[in-house]
């Protein structure tokens, strides 16, 4: 070989024809060392073998990059065995191997097929999933039955430093169960999504999950590990809350107990969507739905093993029941005699109003019938606006005006109190006297007045002063009452147009888009002229978006009696309980804390009227209401009445106190539960 000289370039290394290519492998193998440099002064010899590439740009033995990227997905990933692979169980699932995480599951029923789906291997026999050792155990069972699937596992065939994890709606009574039933070697943190299936079905973002680190091993592995558990839910944008178990279940009495409960009791009346729901309505409504996918061992779980949830039923009882009295309370037989004993006398006055003006009675019972309406030309022409007479401008009639004014109409105003200054903030012309305000002449007079007050303000207007062609409007939210109430004692000249917008200053805040707007020609004269007024008023709202119901007032009470009453009433009692913002709020308690927030604002004259006008069919509720409650009460005892356990069980550390009264008020039961001990192996106890 011919020595090295010092060259700026590296010399070639030129293999020999007897170097063989090993395909598995980039190495050249020599079978002999024939080897030589060249450089760029010597001549290679010729070769009669060149090499043969058999792959590119492969990984090789020596290529370390893809298995570094291996290693750090598989760092960052976990095996998580779920047992109880229920809905919720493959609801977290989902979410878990789409991250990348092994899954496995257990549970008692046969859910194999399921798993496949998800990419979960499932594993009928518990010692099977044991064996594989996974990093996190994840009891997803129901409250009831979480102590005895817990002593099936066999556990001694884990590792010692498995992390056990829980997401039941309790956490003192999960806490108190890992900490007795599990060696003091294996870790333990106790979990709450404050979400499910139905909440959560679009994302988990800015929902909440709480946890608390019950007990976490020293070693740097195992804390990382709980990490990587609590980034699964922090990657799908969760609100993290580490809050103890005793402030979770002190929040969660206040708020997902008193959910579940109002939900059940809307579910058992069995509440229908109808053709005029309010926002308020519709709440309630999703409230039913997203509680009724739930199974009643959940809620009976957060009653039992929540030592708050008693009290906040007592509360919710009390509410009720101050409710109740504050309504019959102002409810007496002559006000009663008086708004129905001469309901038969209605009809035929309302023939007699109808032969005598020779107006059409326009009705329809069709909900939801389209109204054809004319966008009206807003740029100037003033023979298009109307002259719109407010009577009553408190904050429902401040709420129209600003609408109304902005439409370009003209709008007036008359109100026994002085809202002066508030009418000439909105461009609206005011009257402090009643005379003064008819002579005017105002085309549309509005009455928004309280219901109660509605007769009374209405008889004081000096109507000799207005046009003979005047169109009477009301928005109460009762329609057979002022129906009767405008037939009775509106001379049969005047035009009558019963309306309710089905929302108000709170529910309307953002706009008038979709919300409802229901109304019933009862009387319009058959001159063009009065036709084309009333669609005008009409238009007024159809152009704010309002989704227009031609409706007869009969047909509304019927409906509003479901929708409306119940909205209030529940809004009501739920205001009695003094309910607060919780750090763990669910979407359901937003739900009635948005409802609270929405139906506060209103008189208790607007709900007591909404009681009283809509004759029996509001008593019949409240007491269906009732009834329903009562029997929700006798459901909660019965499965109180007896406890039998398989396995030592461990029940929640408080006494409970019952106290039934029978609808007729002369029977009462009263049942006490003394518990905290751990109950003996196949022991029946009974409470009553």
């Amino acid at each position: 070989m011919p020595p090295l000289s010092l060259h700026p370039f590296p010399p070639k290394l030129i293999p020999t024809p007897s170097l063989l290519f090993n395909p598995q492998s980039p190495n050249l193998y020599p079978q002999s060392s024939h080897l030589y440099y060249h450089t760029p002064n010597s001549t290679p010899k010729r070769r009669r073998f060149g090499l043969q590439i058999k792959s590119l740009d492969a990984a090789q033995v020596f290529d370390y990059e893809s298995k570094l990227a291996a290693q750090f997905r598989s760092s960052q990933t976990l095996t998580i065995a779920i047992i109880g692979f229920g809905n919720f169980g493959q609801f977290l699932a989902k979410t878990l191997t789409r991250q990348g995480h092994t899954v496995l599951a257990h549970s008692r029923s046969d859910h194999s097929a399921a798993a496949a789906k998800l990419g979960v291997s499932f594993f009928p026999d518990p010692h099977d999933l044991c064996e594989q050792h996974p990093h996190v155990i994840l009891l997803c069972t129901s409250i009831i039955s979480a102590a005895a699937v817990l002593s099936s596992l066999p556990v001694q065939r884990l590792r010692r430093s498995t992390l056990f994890a829980d997401v039941l709606s309790v956490k003192e009574f999960s806490k108190a169960l890992f900490l007795n039933a599990l060696p003091p070697y294996f870790d333990l943190i106790c979990t709450h999504p404050m979400f499910g299936p139905e909440s959560a079905k679009e994302s988990w973002n800015e929902l909440h999950f709480v946890f608390e680190k019950v007990r976490i091993g020293e070693e740097g592995s195992r804390a990382e590990r709980c990490e990587k558990f609590l980034s699964i839910f922090e990657r799908e944008g969760c609100k993290m809350v580490e809050m103890s178990c005793v402030e979770h279940d002190k929040y969660a009495a206040g708020s997902q107990f008193i959910t579940h409960t109002v939900g059940r009791v809307l579910g058992m009346l069995r509440l229908e969507s109808t053709p005029i729901n309010t926002k308020g309505y519709e709440t309630l409504l999703d409230l039913v739905e997203n509680t009724a996918g739930d199974s009643f061992d959940l809620y009976y779980g957060l009653f039992v093993y929540n030592k708050n949830a008693l009290d906040m039923l007592e509360r919710l009882d009390s509410a009720f029941e101050a409710l109740k009295a504050q309504l019959f309370g102002r409810l007496h037989d002559v006000v009663r005699n008086q708004l129905f004993g001469n309901a038969g006398k209605v009809r035929p006055l309302q023939e007699e109003n109808v032969n005598q003006n020779g107006a059409a009675l326009v009705r329809s019972s069709i909900a939801g019938r389209p109204l054809k309406v004319h966008v009206l030309d807003s740029s100037g022409d003033d023979n298009s606006m109307l002259r719109v007479g407010i009577v009553g401008f408190g904050n429902f009639g401040q709420f129209l005006a600003k609408t109304i004014v902005r439409q370009g109409h003209k709008v007036l105003a008359y109100s026994r109190s002085d809202y002066s200054d508030v009418a000439r903030l909105l461009g609206v012309s005011y009257f402090s006297d009643a005379d003064d305000f008819c002579e005017e002449h105002p085309e549309v007079i509005i009455l928004c007045t309280s219901i109660l007050s509605t007769e009374k303000v209405l008889m004081s207007l000096p109507l000799q002063r207005l046009k003979r062609s005047t169109l009477f409007v009301d928005v109460l939210s009762v329609k057979e009452f002022p129906r009767s109430l405008f037939l009775q004692r509106l001379p049969p000249y005047f035009d009558i147009l019963c309306t309710h917008p089905m929302f108000g200053p709170e529910s309307g805040k953002n706009g008038w888009n979709g919300l409802a707007f229901v109304y019933d020609r009862v009387r319009i004269g058959n001159e063009e002229s009065r036709v084309s007024r009333c669609d005008q008023f009409l238009d007024i709202f159809a152009q704010e978006g309002c989704r227009m119901v031609q409706m007869s007032c009969e047909e509304h009470d019927k409906h509003a009696a479901g929708s409306q009453f119940i909205t209030h009433t529940m809004g009501r009692i739920l205001e009695k309980l003094g309910l607060e913002s919780t750090p763990v709020n669910t979407k359901g308690y937003k739900t009635l804390l948005n409802l609270v927030e929405n139906t506060a604002g209103d008189s208790f004259d607007l709900y007591y009227g909404l009681f009283i006008f809509s004759r029996m069919k509001m008593i019949l509720n409240i007491c269906c209401q009732h009834h329903q409650r009562m029997n929700l009460h006798l459901h909660l005892l019965w499965r109180l009445s007896t406890f039998r356990t398989t396995k030592t069980t461990f029940a929640p550390n408080f006494w409970m106190s019952f106290m039934i009264t029978a609808p007729d008020g002369n029977q009462s039961v009263k049942t006490l539960l003394p518990v905290c001990k751990p109950l003996e192996v196949g022991s029946t106890t009974s409470f009553i």
